[in-house]
């Protein structure tokens, strides 16, 4: 144990992981206590902190000399905010879907967050479990976010149903009110015992959050084996979605192109993946691995930036010129 307090990146680590479950508590017990809708001030400076919040991280990472670490910590932050930017997508689907009032939005994107960090450290912990004894496993994952990538960009942009089969197996078995009455659960009508909308709109985030776990995991882990990094990275990533959420509103979907950007990421990782797993696996030969390319942690990062920056630029500009034809159209 001292030994283990004797290396400075343990030490950041313990005291890192303190700060971020107590600002993450702290965070929950406000939702709780107070649940409104936050103005666009109060949304853009909770975006702020939490954005400034992951490069004090990054920086600490750089001042205690490492690096490596730190430019992991930027490329995983970045690629997993950008799919935390996907989830809001499917977010914003379900509250309209549901009809959630606005009041309780707050606290349903809470939930969802915190479903999301318990299945992705779930993810995480099994990932490196199984990273460590079977490296070829990257082949699948690159796969994996390959045929992601193909189906982020080619799949159309119809709406999935908000109600998928689970949640149409559920109302057919158990009693569900029409309406919300307010935030709760569960109530009593004419003394017989009702499940509200409430309980639909968790489960259809949950299982979302699952779905969106399984694309971002694989991901993360092409850029590094870190467990530590990865899980920051990812709860970087949700801290501050909430808030997002508000802060965007309507505009996610006047961004015709962010989805290409993201597909982008995904492909390249897919490749880095694939590349690393050829390195790393022992049963091919030297003089065939020692030919292949190395994807260094710079190269990721600055494809990243620059697919976010060329997808929302791109997005931007067309939706400035659809602006400008329907004025032209008036």
């Amino acid at each position: 144990m001292q030994e283990f307090f004797q290396d400075p990146y343990h030490v950041f680590e313990v005291v890192s992981s303190v700060v971020l479950v107590l600002i993450l508590v702290a965070d929950l017990l406000l939702v709780v206590k107070r649940p409104h809708t936050p103005s666009m001030k109060e949304a853009s400076l909770w975006v702020a902190f939490y954005v400034t919040l992951a490069l004090v991280f990054a920086g600490i990472l750089f001042a205690m000399g490492d690096a490596q670490r730190g430019g992991e910590f930027l490329a995983g932050w970045l690629t997993e905010y950008s799919l935390s930017i996907d989830n809001l997508f499917v977010f914003v689907i379900i509250m309209t879907g549901f009809a959630v009032p606005k009041k309780y939005q707050q606290q349903v994107l809470m939930v969802g967050i915190i479903l999301a960090l318990i299945f992705r450290g779930i993810f995480i912990l099994a990932g490196a479990a199984i990273i460590e004894s079977f490296i070829e496993v990257f082949f699948i994952f690159g796969v994996f976010l390959l045929w992601t990538a193909w189906k982020q960009a080619f799949s159309g942009d119809d709406d999935e149903d908000a109600e998928n089969g689970f949640i149409r197996f559920l109302r057919k078995r158990i009693n569900i009110t029409d309406d919300y009455h307010d935030n709760k659960l569960r109530v009593t009508i004419d003394g017989k015992k009702f499940w509200t909308p409430m309980l639909i709109v968790f489960v259809a985030i949950g299982t979302t959050d699952i779905m969106f776990a399984l694309d971002s995991i694989p991901a993360i882990f092409g850029i590094t084996q870190d467990t530590f990094l990865v899980f920051t990275a990812n709860v970087f990533a949700l801290m501050g979605l909430r808030q997002l959420y508000f802060l965007l509103g309507g505009l996610l979907d006047k961004l015709p192109y962010l989805h290409y950007g993201i597909a982008a990421i995904l492909a390249f990782i897919g490749v880095k993946l694939f590349l690393h797993a050829l390195h790393e696996t022992e049963w091919l030969p030297s003089a065939f691995t020692s030919q292949v390319p190395v994807i260094n942690t710079w190269m990721s990062l600055g494809f990243i930036i620059t697919a976010m920056l060329v997808a929302t630029v791109a997005s931007l500009i067309a939706m400035r010129r659809n602006e400008e034809a329907s004025l032209r159209r008036d």
